[in-house]
């Protein structure tokens, strides 16, 4: 019997998918729950598990598609069930025969749900090296037998849009664990890269279109690249341009001397060891004070019911640069955070972002936003807000720059703040008081005091 697999709704309102990897092939055997597939949506990477027992008859999806919400991804031939025969109930030992109850499930994230006793691991049967070679498997082969390069689904997708061959990349992690790291290191040209031995039977990937490549067909080489906007980007680019054109957009900025911050900073690493604190860890604990102080920058703008809805809550959001494209994950309840706690919080998070296991939950209901731009070596920027929120703060990068101190010109650390808000929701003196808060606590944190 062949069965159909559908791209299941993945919540949070999502539409489609893209599909970024296959975890098994044609001919291959799969068990219930088995994962079969890893998929990439607005919010996070998510694995597909199988909701039947079989062998992959046919995959109707190519790796790199987008895939709406129940279009077809695979079939798989399931085994009939065995039919009792006419002349009554199987005997055995002299009993007859009871018919086993069918498996008790549990929920999971799709909706198949596993098994209550399952194997502790899935089986895939073994390819023989004539299978390998009918369907052109990229595999290493050692000692004549296919084996796959250790490597995270975020990194596999890093390597093929960097046009990097995992089989020719040695990894430094965990028992031979291809890193990021590793295959930046490929482009970078910062690392040899062993050639590692390939069946003969076994292709080597396409090379990707590069500029000056000739055209299809023939011609004259083409001077562009064309690249696919999908998954992460395709989201926000569509979340910014309704951020831009639905939000009156204003802006302010104002630059601090954060030398007394960075003094304190030191003191905290010493005092707080074993928590990553860092200026963004301040900067985080400042926006959450000041915003008891400036509620009009923690709302948002109902436009069916015409209300302003203020939150009694700061869930904050820190926009992270990944592989996959900008992600917001945001640190839930994060004025109820000691600091050493929302330190935490904050490393997780990012971590997460980086490594592509960012939960859907964790991407969403953020409140307001800071985006650290200085770590690219920007001093300011006006960033756009993120739909639904009344305020983004950029962060620049630290300069060391004359500046009036007690009244004679001194050399200070100084970082510009650049604040977007919505200006349906606080005017330019609401923000202003709100910059001067933040700006305050970073400049004296001994203000803070009076501010609580």
């Amino acid at each position: 019997m062949i069965r159909t697999i559908t791209l299941p709704d993945l919540g949070e309102g999502l539409t489609e998918s893209d599909l970024v990897e296959w975890t098994v092939a044609v001919g291959d055997t799969v068990e219930l729950n088995q994962v079969v597939a890893e998929v990439e949506t607005a919010k996070a990477l998510v694995q597909l598990p199988s909701p039947y027992a079989g062998v992959v008859a046919e995959l109707l999806v190519e790796a790199g598609s987008t895939v709406p919400v129940g279009a077809p991804l695979l079939t798989i031939t399931v085994d009939e069930p065995s039919v009792v025969a006419d002349d009554g109930p199987r005997v055995v030992d002299g009993e007859p025969a009871v018919p086993a109850a069918a498996p008790e499930r549990t929920a999971v994230l799709v909706g198949y749900g596993p098994l209550v006793e399952a194997s502790a691991r899935p089986r895939r049967r073994a390819r023989s090296a004539a299978w390998v070679a009918a369907h052109l498997v990229d595999e290493v082969v050692i000692a004549g037998r296919p084996v796959g390069p250790r490597v995270l689904p975020p990194v596999r997708k890093l390597a093929h849009d960097l046009g990097v061959d995992l089989n020719r990349v040695e990894g430094s992690g965990k028992d031979g664990q291809i890193t990021r790291e590793d295959v930046l290191h490929v482009v970078s040209g910062d690392r040899s890269t062993p050639v590692v031995a390939r069946a003969a039977a076994v292709r080597p990937p396409a090379a990707r279109p590069r500029v000056g490549d000739a055209r299809p067909g023939g011609g004259a080489p083409s001077r562009e690249r064309r690249i696919p906007v999908a998954g992460v980007r395709k989201q926000t680019a569509a979340a910014m341009v309704a951020s831009a054109f639905t939000a009156p957009h204003a802006s302010t900025s104002l630059t601090v001397d954060v030398t007394p911050a960075l003094e304190l900073l030191e003191q905290l690493r010493v005092d707080l060891a074993g928590h990553r604190i860092t200026i963004l860890t301040l900067v985080a604990k400042a926006v959450t004070l000041a915003l008891g102080r400036n509620p009009s920058l923690n709302a948002h703008w109902d436009e069916a019911a015409g209300e302003i809805v203020e939150h009694e809550y700061v869930n904050l959001g820190i926009a992270a640069a990944t592989p996959r494209g900008l992600l917001v994950p945001c640190v839930k309840d994060a004025d109820g955070l000691r600091l050493p706690e929302l330190a935490d919080a904050i490393e997780a998070l990012t971590e997460a972002a980086r490594a592509g296991t960012t939960t859907p939950g964790d991407l969403a209901g953020g409140t307001i936003t800071i985006t650290n731009i200085g770590v690219l070596g920007v001093d300011t920027g006006t960033p756009i807000l993120v739909p639904g929120q009344a305020a983004i703060l950029a962060t620049g990068a630290i300069r060391r720059r004359p500046w009036e101190f007690h009244d004679e010109l001194a050399l200070r650390s100084v970082m510009t703040l650049s604040l977007s808000f919505d200006h349906r929701l606080a005017d330019g003196a609401e923000a202003a008081r709100f910059l001067v808060d933040v700006g305050a606590i970073l400049a004296r944190p001994g203000s803070v005091l009076g501010m609580v």
